[in-house]
């Protein structure tokens, strides 16, 4: 999909494109049989992603940090839809603690996990260390992640073994991963103020988002297990992420507005790639605007991944261990 089909809208070879909406890529779709765990659900991209999927008759689970917000994300999905299974569990995906004790308590639900939405991130944040002293960037938006999405791989393969229903994990990275630092990841200078750079920062983390799909899909083929992973870039579209940096982002909406999504069309390839049909046993690839698209030659470095897996396994259980 070319920046002419962005702009215009044109439909690609899943028939849609940038213009398509998530209900209209779910529209008639029956996931009742499904349970989603989506981070982040509760805001922006997330809330309009839990409501849609609330519509297909999916069990939603939001895991927000703000579980005053899920709440209330939950009232406005039900009072749209009363039939509408939503539950909501706290999730910081900012602390390991948080992370390993919501996971524990999913587990002692024994609920299926279907589908794992890797959705919540930051944006463009000035330098600061989170809890456990990682950079807050790379620390909520791709060791979070690593972690709750490996804490819950044993579940998923135990639900899709008793359904026979494939399972679905979706991360969501961004076009920004083109603009991170040289190398790709700073590995030796993850948590340095030293040349830190919000911008740069992000799409590391976004380009290790599609190189934890990429390295996970290949592990979980090598194993043979009906689960697929692959990564999405939503679009530009102004939500609460770009709240530090607001200001710039509107300067630059006004004179590329032609480029922009509004929140419907944003949360539809995540929705798509989530649960058509269409994405049946398709696994480490990259989504944009609904269809198949080719991320920097640095995101599909099998190399690069692997060494970005061991990295975090070992930064993980360092702060584990501290």
């Amino acid at each position: 999909m070319g920046i002419l089909s962005l702009i215009t809208g044109k439909a690609g070879h899943s028939g849609f494109g940038s213009a398509s909406t998530a209900e209209e890529v779910t529209k008639g779709l029956d996931a009742s049989k499904l349970t989603i765990i989506i981070t982040g659900g509760a805001s922006g991209l997330g809330i309009e992603t839990s409501r849609v999927l609330a519509l297909c008759n999916v069990h939603v689970i939001i895991a927000a940090r703000n579980v005053e917000a899920a709440n209330e994300a939950k009232r406005m999905i039900v009072g749209e839809y009363k039939a509408a299974r939503v539950d909501v569990l706290k999730l910081d995906l900012c602390s390991i603690k948080s992370i390993k004790a919501f996971a524990d308590y999913f587990l002692s639900l024994n609920l299926p996990l279907n589908v794992l939405i890797n959705n919540a991130g930051i944006m463009f944040c000035p330098f600061q260390l989170s809890d456990d002293g990682i950079e807050v960037q790379f620390a909520t938006n791709h060791v979070g992640h690593f972690l709750l999405t490996n804490l819950l791989l044993e579940k998923m393969k135990e639900t899709t073994k008793a359904t026979g229903i494939e399972g679905r994990i979706v991360n969501l990275a961004s076009i920004a991963h083109i603009h991170t630092y040289d190398g790709g990841i700073r590995f030796k200078k993850i948590n340095d103020r030293d040349g830190y750079s919000d911008k740069r920062a992000y799409g590391q983390s976004k380009i290790a988002n599609i190189l934890h799909a990429n390295e996970l899909s290949r592990r979980l083929k090598e194993e043979g297990v009906n689960i697929t992973v692959n990564s999405v870039h939503p679009g530009l579209i102004m939500t609460n992420l770009f709240k530090y940096s607001a200001i710039l982002m509107k300067f630059l909406k006004f004179w590329s507005f032609f480029l922009w999504k509004n929140v419907p069309q944003g949360a539809a390839t995540t929705c798509y790639v989530a649960i058509h049909p269409n994405l049946k046993g398709v696994t480490g690839k990259y989504y944009a605007d609904c269809n198949e698209a080719k991320p920097s030659s640095k995101a599909r470095d099998q190399a690069l991944a692997k060494k970005l897996w061991e990295f975090t396994v070992k930064l993980i259980n360092s702060v584990s261990k501290a």
